[in-house]
């Protein structure tokens, strides 16, 4: 019988382990696995730039075991600091880890981390790196922000593009500004994209300079003709066409996309989304070949998709924060007001035309907007960030003495950037004359590295300042 009883027992532990295993498998495939990114080693060379030209000052001192200690010092820690510092996605949390992030864990009791749900806004700066042709290197870099933590990762392989797809999908789209938006839609792998070009026939961007439209067109018909039957259909064709185009577009090749664009919209011209794409890109085409007709045409194209726009409203808030960067800020005002009229609830243009009335110096309208904001959503990460903007501008509105504070701040921190970048490049140039003086005259030599450091000690002192004075004056110390 005790036999029995141990059988019994047993089994029905095995019973309770068999019940439990779906579960942990159910919640282990609805984990995402840990993506990682390499954070932006800009201002870690920054650094070792400036304490390798402390090492040659003190070389030329003669204080040679110092400067050697420095030199090795430097060009020991930085790389592995370098090699450690990666920005991490697991799914729910964006955090670091690395040499710097543990220190600073030991500092205050936890790592810089990041929930979700805790995301404020997340906006993206392109750089461009390289034009050629219609071809043109774009660097973006994606800035998350939340609980007065900021992460930043940059463009740069396949691990970008599986950070971005991975955490952008995550986040509200009334978090996201128009560049998020689009790297989350239409960000692709160039094998991918080639591929598609390939299936719809769109030439390269040196046949498109070369060609005329007769030759283009022609292109088009022979590749109609020969396109499977998954292809026949219009709206299809139209939507692989639109996908390609801003493909193209994030990619940098906007030779091409304004040929995908131009396809799109000869079958559906009426196609507003189509529209405020084609404008984009427009915009992006002045941008880069510094062409005013070309951001005229987009303007154009943005105004043409407004008329022909449904009662969306989250088209009608895209389409006003694109008026608000053409500077048409009348336009964009009564898009964003039309938004509202549909969706009274919509968070993205009360938020829009805070920033519309901001750029005017309407400080009244300003607080009203976000406080409108902050009643429209249930997301307390937006909540709290429409209060806290709210809260300040009203103090800017109500207090002349923190008024006047935070105008000298603000004053001080663009003087700061601005002698901040005249020392780089004194800096640089003051550096050439020291190397080259010295097969000259020595003279000239020592004046070019005193002004070097000086420039130098100007440059750390400017970015140091600009630290300081980058974050507001809390509201109890007006």
């Amino acid at each position: 019988m005790r036999v029995l009883s141990l059988n019994e027992s047993t089994q029905q532990q095995l019973l309770e382990v068999l019940r439990e295993r779906p579960r942990v498998r159910a919640a282990t495939e609805d984990r995402a696995p840990t993506i990682g990114i390499r954070v932006s080693p800009g201002g870690y060379f920054a650094l070792a730039a400036l304490l390798t030209f402390i090492s040659v000052v003190l070389l030329r001192t003669h204080r040679d075991l110092a400067a050697l200690l420095l030199v090795a010092t430097t060009w020991t820690l930085i790389p592995a600091v370098i090699a450690t510092d990666r920005l991490y996605f697991d799914g729910q949390t964006l955090f670091r880890s690395g040499l710097l992030p543990m220190l600073a864990r030991l500092v205050r009791g936890r790592r810089p981390q990041l929930a979700i749900g805790d995301v404020e806004r997340v906006e993206v700066a392109t750089v461009r790196t390289l034009r050629r042709g219609g071809t043109v290197r774009y660097r973006y870099s994606v800035e998350v922000s939340g609980k007065e933590q900021t992460f930043v990762f940059s463009s740069g392989g396949r691990k970008f593009r599986r950070m971005a797809q991975a955490l952008l999908p995550r986040i509200a789209d009334e978090k996201l500004d128009a560049r998020a938006c689009e790297l989350r839609d239409y960000l692709s792998d160039s094998k991918v994209l080639r591929e598609q070009l390939r299936r719809l026939g769109i030439a390269t961007a040196a046949v498109l300079e070369s060609g005329d439209d007769q030759t283009r067109n022609r292109i088009e018909k022979r590749v109609a003709v020969a396109a499977p039957s998954s292809m026949d259909d219009e709206n299809e064709r139209v939507q692989l066409l639109r996908q390609a185009a801003n493909r193209l577009r994030i990619a940098g090749r906007l030779r091409e996309s304004a040929e995908a664009f131009r396809r799109a919209l000869h079958f559906s011209p009426r196609n507003a989304w189509l529209l405020y794409e084609y404008a984009r890109l427009l915009r992006s085409q002045a941008s880069a070949f510094g062409d005013a007709r070309l951001l005229a045409r987009g303007c154009a194209a943005l105004k043409l998709a407004l008329l022909r726009s449904s009662e969306d409203p989250r088209f009608l808030e895209r389409v006003g924060e694109s008026f608000f960067e053409f500077g048409q800020t009348a336009r964009a005002a009564k898009a964003l007001r039309r938004a509202l009229d549909i969706d009274q609830n919509s968070f993205r243009a009360s938020t829009a035309l805070a920033e519309i009335a901001l750029s005017e110096g309407k400080l009244a309208h300003v607080i009203h907007h976000y406080r409108d904001a902050a009643r429209m959503t249930s997301d307390q990460a937006s909540v709290g960030m429409a209060r806290r903007e709210a809260e300040y501008y009203s103090r800017l509105n109500d207090d002349d003495d923190y008024l006047s504070a935070e105008l000298r701040r603000m004053n001080w921190l663009e003087g700061a950037g601005r002698i901040q970048q005249f020392s780089a490049r004194v800096s640089f140039a003051a550096l050439f004359v020291a190397l080259t003086g010295s097969f000259v005259d020595q003279i000239v030599a020592g004046v070019g590295w005193a002004v070097a450091s000086s420039s130098v000690m100007g440059w750390s002192a400017a970015v140091v300042l600009k630290k300081v004075l980058g974050r507001r004056r809390g509201f109890e110390s007006a």
